[in-house]
């Protein structure tokens, strides 16, 4: 059977089950989605044995004729079903995921000495084999740099996963049952119980309500990444250290300090205030409150199961002796372990209760501030102070350690123990470091508000010398620019109010609780002053080892054009360079630059800006770590070859350092089970370690000239359509449901900045949303084909040998050339016939972008010297989109025409009670239908 054939066996079996649930509720229902699927079928049929989207037009055109002849309830039924069919298509695929790497692990060389973890590319395993086998780098050499390297994943909440926390782990749960049923052979009785179970699964899948009624809060955002910590990371990553530790002596010689994570974890929820109104300073306080309530249950129980483990009465070291003899009243009078462990339980289970306490006062959540009943009754927690520091608890933890390890007991040393030391150096005693977020602005309008009470002037109003002069002089004097209590007295707005009490809120939270202040829309060096002096207003700095590190984000062309400029003037500046120890971390905005100046631009500013300010930073002996914000889709700088990409990353600017955001639907897709979290951990954590002995290819001047040329031809035809051409914004509103999104309420986060802006207002996710939905993929690729296209020879083959030659311009046309394969031509022309004004300039602008998107297509397969898109990134997804083509092609078709009959509505000035029923049901389909698209494409915002 070829690989594909055991992921096709899961999907019909799970289609079949699903088909038997609808047609036992709803016949008629379940024959317009047999016919609908067999017309998508024959559509894909069609299409693969030609490169011609017309031959594939008889089924789409059936498709769109039966979706004209459905009512309300029909379209809403035929929408459920097929939503429903991509989810289950893609846990078979989670499935088949795993199910894949261990059939690769299986084909080894026999002759190779199995490791733990895969001898393939790009995991730990093959990246020392390729090392040593290349003469990069000694053991030693490969050792040291992997135990100092640091990489940092940053949960976001951006609204890109469409689907319900309930529903996610339903889905879950049906990739876990078909890896049980592949144990069991096929008439045993446990297979039977499985496959009833499973029947139950998408029972109750069909059964519930998978539309979101209400807009998510922040705490809500905030539940949905603890639970991926509790529920999926809280195991995998000591499961993947115990590979990695393996590996690292079987590969190495040496084993990996007990201590040691090179990899962890920070979070965005509950501290990204940039144009979230809802992330308020006590929404803030609320969430670090509740990840610290969690992190201490998590570790009750795992001490609970450590309790149960060191029942040991005898041979102890000096310290532990004298650790245990420090303390009083425990029951555990001659097992010093358990008297241990019994004091850290004592002291966790007060932590728990001020938090809970804390939360009952705030939280309008039971599960934020629900009682703590989860763990063994632990008495005496009265009189014990409260467990807040890492350290402290680490002390307990590697006493304990090298007891055991000295004393003849290291396999007990090496089990539950081991796993608790290294969730503990992962994860802290508040499960992740929360990063604050804010626009630049917000800080200027604070400080203006400030100069002006103390009648100095209007802070902005200056120019950028003397913001500087004003700055630095009030970093170095010791007195605050007024008394933190008067706040409220000072005459100053409620914007002004909540920025100043947001750093009064963080001023009174354990720096432990805290990452990074992420400035936004950062511009100048003032910028990142300015937050330095409001931290140090609020007592935050580096002299009480509370300061937040700053980070400025460059998003716009323009800024990361002069991000480097404003970083030599940061570091020609003693006094910032020695108050941030000579480290500084700078954020690359993915997304809003690809949004400014279309994708070619913005991957070229991105590469020269990382460029020259690593070049800045070593000029000045700084440290600098680059933050990568990266969304899902490519158009937002996602990338679903995540080794490759690291490697591909301009020289000289990882170094072992990488810090990157993981969002929405990608959290999902990436940490969705315990097994594809371990290989996510892997593929991270190998690549980081890979680019370190990297030999990169340096641009030649004239591949330079012909970025440069490139950059400006596609910013221009990027920016011309997007910003001046008078039909773009009509066009782009009725060809796509970017105003229909707001009734999904999968964040909350407003869609715009500012709501009354138009498309440059609108965030950088609905932009790419709304595009994603139609099958155009416009954000991704527009301005590619006119930067592309040359007509002298000299230049193509010049092109044709950068591709060849320089992994990064490969990896960026190999990338879009994947996206390519997602456009529909026929499916986006569709919307256009059905949504668009039948005017000549609006249908000619359809016209316009379906040729762009030809042009496209074919000045990348001439930069290629193919016939038809390929490359890595195609070969990825090729299989993957066509299986899912039957499924989604009916929900474009629907999804064009339900937006059409809702908009003929909105139109009317009276509806009948009938239409009135009619046009929330049409509603309901519509909002089902983009969570279908969103499935079928893997990717959403």
């Amino acid at each position: 059977m070829d690989k594909w054939g055991p992921l096709l066996k899961d999907i019909e079996l799970l289609s079949g089950i699903l088909a038997d649930v609808v047609e036992s509720e709803n016949p008629r229902v379940h024959d317009l989605y047999t016919q609908l699927r067999d017309y998508g079928l024959e559509r894909a049929s069609a299409l693969s044995d030609c490169n011609d989207e017309t031959d594939g037009m008889e089924a789409l055109g059936k498709m769109i004729s039966l979706a004209k002849q459905l009512d309300a309830e029909e379209a809403y039924g035929v929408m459920r079903t097929f939503a429903m069919a991509l989810n289950l298509v893609n846990a078979a695929e989670v499935r088949h995921g795993v199910r894949s790497m261990k059939n690769r692990i299986g084909n080894q060389d026999p002759n190779e000495v199995f490791g733990p973890l895969p001898m393939v590319t790009d995991s730990m395993a093959g990246t020392f084999d390729a090392i040593l086998k290349q003469n990069l780098a000694s053991k030693d050499d490969i050792y040291e740099k992997l135990i100092s390297q640091k990489v940092e994943i940053v949960l976001t909440a951006h609204p890109t996963e469409v689907n319900r926390r309930t529903h996610l782990g339903k889905y879950r749960k049906v990739s876990e049952m078909l890896a049980y049923l592949e144990l069991h052979p096929k008439d045993s009785y446990e297979r039977s119980e499985a496959l009833l179970e499973l029947r139950r699964v998408i029972g109750s899948l069909w059964g519930s309500d998978e539309i979101r009624r209400t807009k998510p809060t922040v705490q809500t955002e905030a539940l949905g990444g603890i639970a991926i910590i509790e529920t999926v990371l809280w195991d995998a990553v000591p499961a993947y250290l115990r590979k990695l530790d393996a590996q690292c002596r079987l590969t190495l010689g040496k084993r990996l300090p007990i201590d040691n994570v090179p990899i962890r974890f920070a979070s965005w929820i509950g501290g990204d205030r940039d144009g979230n109104p809802n992330v308020t300073p006590m929404v803030t306080k609320e969430v670090v409150a509740v990840q610290r309530l969690r992190a201490a249950k998590l570790f009750l129980n795992d001490l609970n199961e450590l309790y149960g483990d060191l029942a040991i009465s005898s041979r102890y070291t000096p310290a532990m002796e004298k650790l245990a003899g420090q303390i009083k009243d425990s029951k555990d009078v001659r097992e010093k372990y358990r008297r241990v462990i019994g004091h850290i339980c004592q002291r966790l289970v007060k932590t728990v209760k001020i938090c809970e306490a804390e939360l009952l006062g705030m939280s309008h959540l039971p599960e934020l501030s629900s009682r703590s009943d989860n763990f063994r009754e632990v008495k005496g927690w009265e009189t014990v102070e409260p467990l807040w520091d890492a350290d402290e608890m680490m002390r307990y933890l590697r006493i304990m350690y090298d007891s055991l390890s000295d004393t003849g007991f290291q396999l007990l040393a090496d089990g539950t123990l081991l796993d608790i030391i290294r969730r503990l150096s992962t994860f802290g005693m508040t499960l992740v470091p929360l990063d604050i977020r804010e626009e630049s602005t917000k800080h200027t309008e604070a400080l203006d508000c400030i100069t002006r009470f103390l009648g100095i002037g209007s802070y902005k109003e200056w120019n950028e010398e003397t913001r500087l002069n004003f700055l630095q002089a009030e970093l170095a004097g010791k007195r605050p620019l007024f008394r933190s209590r008067d706040i409220h007295n000072m005459g100053f707005d409620n914007s002004v109010l909540n920025t100043l009490e947001t750093f009064s809120v963080i001023s009174s939270l354990k720096p432990d609780s805290l990452g990074a202040y992420v400035i936004s829309q950062a511009q100048t060096a003032s910028d990142v002053l300015a937050v330095m002096l409001l931290q140090k207003q609020f007592g935050m700095s580096p002299e009480n080892s509370n300061m937040m590190r700053v980070v400025p984000l460059f998003e716009t062309l323009t800024d990361l054009e002069n991000a480097p400029e404003k970083l030599e003037t940061l570091f020609s500046i003693p006094s910032y360079t020695g108050a941030v120890k000579s480290k500084q971390e700078v954020m690359v905005g993915y997304s809003d630059s690809a949004k400014d100046a279309g994708r070619l631009a913005a991957c070229w500013a991105q590469y020269n800006s990382q460029e020259e300010m690593a070049a800045v930073a070593k000029k000045y002996g700084i440290e600098i770590t680059f933050f990568h914000g990266k969304g899902g889709t490519v158009g937002r700088g996602g990338n679903p070859a995540l080794y490759r990409a690291i490697q591909s990353h301009p020289p000289n600017t990882i170094n072992g350092r990488f810090r990157v955001t993981e969002q929405g639907e990608m959290i999902t897709k990436n940490f969705g089970s315990v097994s594809v979290a371990e290989r996510t951990l892997d593929i991270y954590s190998s690549a980081v370690l890979r680019e370190s002995f990297t030999k990169h290819v340096e641009p030649k001047p004239e591949w330079r000239k012909q970025m440069k040329r490139i950059s400006k031809l596609s910013c221009d035809d990027y920016r011309f359509l997007v910003r001046e051409e008078p039909r773009f914004v009509p066009y782009f509103r009725q060809a796509t449901p970017e105003l229909e999104l707001g009734s999904l309420n999968i964040g909350s986060r407003p869609a715009k900045r500012n709501p009354k802006g138009g498309i440059e207002s609108l965030r950088a996710i609905p932009w790419t949303f709304a595009w994603t939905q139609t099958r155009t993929h416009l954000s991704a690729w527009l301005g590619v084909g006119a930067g592309l296209r040359v007509d002298d020879p000299v230049e193509l083959e010049l092109l044709q040998t950068m591709y060849k030659d320089w992994p990064w311009f490969r990896e960026t046309i190999d990338l879009i050339g994947m996206i390519l394969t997602k456009t529909d031509f026929s499916i986006a022309k569709n919307y256009d016939e059905q949504l668009v004004d039948k005017t000549d300039d609006l249908l000619s602008l359809g016209r316009e972008v379906r040729e762009k998107l030809v042009q496209t297509r074919q000045s990348v397969l001439a930069v290629t010297q193919s016939n038809k898109v390929a490359g890595a990134h195609v070969a990825l997804v090729s299989s993957s989109t066509t299986i899912r083509h039957p499924y989604v092609d009916p929900i474009n078709v629907f999804q064009a025409e339900l937006l059409k009959r809702l908009r003929s509505l909105e139109k009317k000035d009276k509806l009948s009670a009938e239409m009135a029923e009619d046009r929330e049901i049409l509603k309901n389909a519509l909002i089902v239908s983009i969570k279908g698209v969103a499935a079928g494409m893997r990717n959403s915002g």
